[in-house]
């Protein structure tokens, strides 16, 4: 079922879109040691997730998050097995799909990981097989059910301990950008010619290796990156329009049935915008902690300063969740463990293959 999509901003890039990331989080990491000082703990926000690993700021397990779901939020998530690779990844990844009922297409990913680093597609046993073989071994992979639905948001949940209820603090649209032929011309110079991916094609091309100089026939369409991912290349929109009391009834009902999540996103594959809206017909692929952010801010439209302030005002509400999490004895994550978890991320990070 095609998705009714919102129309593509008509500012392509942002000014501050793709800037390094060392220079758009200068203010949010001076923000963050104010806050710091200001509560007392530098990584106070970790204890707003007291029951994930270092809160989910850095290098926690994804599937030990889904794992802790009730009923109620189970039958929203997209059902995933895990593995460690090594000897005969190919038939244990088969045995594993069949004794949890799964079957091809699935989605092979990192169990640690951020950015859609190493996220890959198999709709095949040799695509699988493909996929399995570009892990390094002794990794820890997901193989998750490929939701057969194209649209994909990003929702993020904000819920103060004491609070009844949580709110659906942001929403994100993302749109993979696609090229289509025109029986001429070769992939790279239709990337080269978009008006979004032609300014950003480092982005781009690499993943296309080997395809770059095929010449794409007339009014056939190529999706240019899978994992929806900003810096991966995916586009994204600010959803707030589409945030709708259904829809943050349903979120929250889900996220109250994984125990002590008080903040993050919420990452999903939707069938259309006005089911969306209802609160129906979607899957969860992910569940994000403190690490994450309200990605609506990547919209092309957002200003600078308006990016900066919603940002700031997210991690407010992690320190002051935290805070109230650590009146209850909730001991935040320790500086030296924390660093341990990150610098365990990035290894594992970049030992992952391109994805998809």
């Amino acid at each position: 079922m095609t998705v009714e999509r919102p129309a593509r901003a008509s500012v392509p890039i942002s000014s501050f879109e793709f800037w390094p990331g060392w220079l758009f989080y200068i203010p949010v990491v001076a923000y963050w040691l104010w806050l710091g000082l200001r509560f007392r703990g530098f990584t106070l926000p970790t204890a707003a997730n007291p029951r994930v690993e270092t809160g989910g700021l850095c290098g926690e397990s994804k599937s030990s998050i889904l794992d802790q779901a009730g009923p109620e939020a189970s039958a929203w998530i997209a059902p995933y097995v895990r593995m460690v690779t090594g000897e005969n990844d190919l038939a244990r990844a088969q045995a594993l799909l069949s004794g949890a009922k799964l079957s091809l297409p699935v989605v092979v990913k990192p169990d640690i990981g951020c950015n859609g680093t190493g996220v890959r597609r198999a709709d095949s046993v040799q695509a699988l097989a493909d996929a399995l073989a570009a892990f390094p071994r002794d990794v820890t992979i997901l193989l998750q059910e490929l939701i057969p639905f194209e649209g994909e948001a990003g929702i993020f949940y904000v819920r103060h301990p004491g609070q009844e209820n949580g709110r659906v603090t942001s929403l994100t649209l993302k749109i993979a950008p696609r090229i289509v032929g025109d029986g001429r011309s070769t992939i790279r110079e239709l990337v080269l010619a978009d008006e979004r991916s032609g300014r950003i094609p480092d982005i781009y091309l690499p993943r296309l290796a080997g395809r770059q100089d095929e010449v794409l026939p007339a009014g056939v369409g190529m999706t240019l990156v899978f994992a929806g991912n900003h810096c991966k290349g995916s586009i994204f929109l600010d959803g707030h329009r589409d945030i709708t009391d259904a829809l943050e009834r349903r979120i929250d009902a889900i996220m109250r049935d994984i125990p002590d999540f008080h903040f993050g996103r919420i990452d999903v594959k939707f069938r259309s915008i006005s089911a969306l809206r209802a609160g129906e017909s979607f899957g969860i692929i992910e569940i994000n902690g403190v690490g994450s952010e309200a990605t609506h801010i990547w919209d092309s439209t957002t200003t600078l300063a308006k990016a900066y302030r919603d940002q700031l005002w997210h991690y407010r509400q992690a320190f002051e969740i935290g805070a109230a999490m650590r009146r209850r004895g909730c001991r935040p994550t320790g500086p030296f463990a924390l660093l341990a978890a990150w610098r365990n991320q990035r290894r594992l990070m970049r030992s992952y293959p391109l994805n998809d």
